[in-house]
């Protein structure tokens, strides 16, 4: 019966260690004939030797191995074994015999000679087998160049050499001390710039970008580059998004959050769970996109109890299903609910006593709020007025309303109802120990409804993909960034502060598109054509984080900034939302629009009435 892989490396470490030890005694003679009563005694303490270091060896894990990988941890363990063996076996042998007949300078020059006879083999074992899988891939496999030869390209190529499909044909980077070097006998061919050259002199076949830490200005560059080439191209995730395992299972397509993304927040994280540890914690619309990170986030961050508000049964299971799954722990209670409902509202708040309640549910499709003035108003306005109410009368540590860019001088109705909700917060804030806190934020990728899946959506039925004008801007950012930042914000805030997210630089939504289109392998206008259709009733040409009169000023947080507060007429504000609500009960949309226009002077005196548009009624959602 053939031996098993274990036990050949056994018999191999046996045969090593025997054979460094007879080698040591002939050394300690110059390798010359020793007397007979030396080659006796060694001969004698043989089995001892076996015995003892193949313990110590086995403790050391060279038993479980593969030589196919052997590294330089396998080196370490090996010379540690053959030192501690060396040690132990003197110790044995002299409580047995007290060395008689064993030269002293043999446990000096045993594992000398041990350390390459187990090492050795297992270091010429390796060697022949990457030298036998590259010359294979030579002639089978894409050839592929890899952009970037720091650590993430190193690994890479080092992935390649041990099989995969791929033949590392050289690398490309952008520094000049590196030009001619090699790595693992792959050269650098040259600068980034010269990749579509060096493509197409080189008959390669595939680039991967192996560059974890590269900025999104930086990726937008090399993915330029990489466009030049008309080749096909993967990149190595983000820092913060890599996991453990081989470089080539972590390759994936280039995503638009590469190019828009930015460089990982860096919170506060300690007194981010000092505020959620142990504690309560509810999220209204905690089925949407931003409601089901946040969920996520302080299941993660140790919240003694999580409820999770949410008018959509669909996206409550989802939400619901996913927080089971990876949090079976954690105490959580997901209730169907609107937040328009008072008494829903008050039962929860009654039986699972939060401490700390984010805000996320609201209606933000511009168009569709545009239409049906007296839903915003209702779902935005009346219901963080009964949530933040909800807060205050139940004694809870803090609220944070979810806002957004486009409550700054607003130009649609949904835009108008979330300035109106920032400004309840605050009047609440001046007269209740709760902290009322506010986010504003621009778009977030992913979103549900955001431009992204619209756009991916389109392409993948062929286009066109609509842009309504072709210099519009928005500004982006990731939805855990986002989640991550509301959360900074609530365990900084003292309570009636507005918070702005710093969003970066605004991004072109035809810019946007083009990428997108790039990214799915096609070419705009000529496989794709982008249509612009105009801007939508209540929508902008370029968004705004603040107004004018809101001198921002920094936080300790450099990702959150304080918008200066603005005279408040708390009497007059509680007045105009008393008239909203007593209009929302006639139905009487032409006096909401006018009292919204009261309520948030920026509004247009005159809100244009959408042409050609069907008023849809549809299931109201949190999310």
């Amino acid at each position: 019966m053939p031996l098993s892989r274990r036990n050949k490396v056994i018999l191999h470490d046996a045969v090593a260690i025997a054979a460094a030890w007879m080698i040591a005694l002939y050394a300690r003679f110059n390798f010359e004939l020793p007397p007979h009563d030396n080659l006796a005694h060694a001969l004698q303490a043989l089995p001892v030797v076996l015995i003892v270091q193949g313990l110590i060896v086995q403790r050391f894990g060279l038993y479980r191995g593969v030589w196919r990988f052997a590294s330089l941890q396998d080196l370490w363990n090996i010379l540690r074994a053959a030192v501690l063996g060396a040690g132990c076996i003197g110790i044995a042998l002299f409580v047995i015999n007290r060395l008689e007949g064993i030269p002293r300078s043999m446990t000096v020059l045993y594992p000398m000679f041990l350390i390459g006879t187990l090492g050795g083999p297992r270091l010429m074992y390796r060697l022949w087998k990457d030298r036998s899988l590259s010359l294979k891939q030579l002639s089978s496999g894409q050839r592929t160049v890899i952009i970037g030869a720091g650590s993430g390209g190193e690994t890479l190529v080092r992935d390649m050499l041990r099989g995969g499909g791929y033949v590392p044909v050289g690398f490309v980077d952008d520094r000049s001390s590196l030009r001619k070097a090699r790595i693992h006998g792959v050269p650098i061919l040259g600068a980034i710039d010269q990749l579509p050259r060096l493509a197409q002199k080189l008959q390669i076949e595939l680039v991967l970008i192996a560059i974890p830490s590269a900025t999104s200005a930086e990726m937008r560059r090399i993915v330029e580059i990489c466009e030049r080439t008309g080749l096909p191209f993967r990149t190595l995730p983000r820092l913060q998004d890599l996991v453990n395992g081989g470089a080539l299972r972590e390759l994936r397509d280039v995503s638009i959050d590469d190019l828009l993304g930015r460089a990982k927040v860096e919170l506060d994280w300690q007194t981010i769970q000092s505020q959620l540890a142990g504690k309560a914690v509810l999220v209204t619309g905690g089925g949407g996109s931003i409601g089901s990170e946040l969920c996520r986030q302080v299941a993660r961050l140790g919240a003694g109890r999580l409820v999770v508000f949410e008018r959509s049964e669909h996206h409550l299971y989802l939400v619901e299903r996913e927080l089971r799954a990876s949090h079976p722990r954690l105490d959580l209670h997901c209730v169907l609910g609107d937040v328009c409902d008072r008494p829903a509202l008050h039962h929860a708040f009654a039986t699972w006593k939060p401490r700390l309640v984010f805000h996320a549910a609201a209606y933000k499709h511009v168009p569709i709020v545009e239409a049906q003035a007296r839903e915003g108003v209702r779902n935005n306005v009346l219901g963080t007025h009964l949530v933040t109410a909800a807060a205050d009368q139940f004694g809870c540590e803090a609220c944070v309303l979810i806002s957004t860019d486009k409550a700054v001088r607003p130009s649609s109705v949904m835009g108008a109802t979330k300035r109106f909700a920032e400004l309840l917060c605050e009047v609440r804030n001046q007269r209740s120990a709760t902290r009322f806190i506010t986010v504003r934020f621009g778009n977030v990728l992913g979103s549900a409804g955001s431009v992204v899946p619209l756009f991916q959506e389109q392409i993948k039925s062929g286009g066109p993909v609509t842009v309504t004008h072709p210099e519009a801007t928005r500004y982006f950012m990731t939805i855990p960034e986002a989640s991550q930042l509301i959360l900074q914000a609530a365990a900084i805030g003292q309570g009636g502060e507005i918070y702005v997210l710093d969003m970066g630089e605004p991004v072109s939504i035809s810019y946007l598109a083009e990428q997108m289109i790039r990214l799915s392998g096609r070419v705009p206008g000529r496989d794709i054509q982008i249509v612009y259709t105009g801007l939508r009733p209540g929508e902008k040409l370029k968004e705004e984080l603040f107004r004018a009169d809101e001198n921002l000023a920094p936080t300790r947080h450099e990702k959150l900034l304080l918008a200066g507060h603005t005279q408040l007429d708390a009497v007059r504000i509680r007045e105009l939302f008393e008239e909203l609500m007593a209009a929302c009960e006639e139905f009487a949309e032409e006096r909401i629009r006018k009292l919204l226009t009261e309520a948030v002077p920026e509004l247009s005196q005159t809100i244009p009435q959408p042409q050609n548009t069907t008023v849809v009624q549809f299931k109201r959602s949190n999310s």
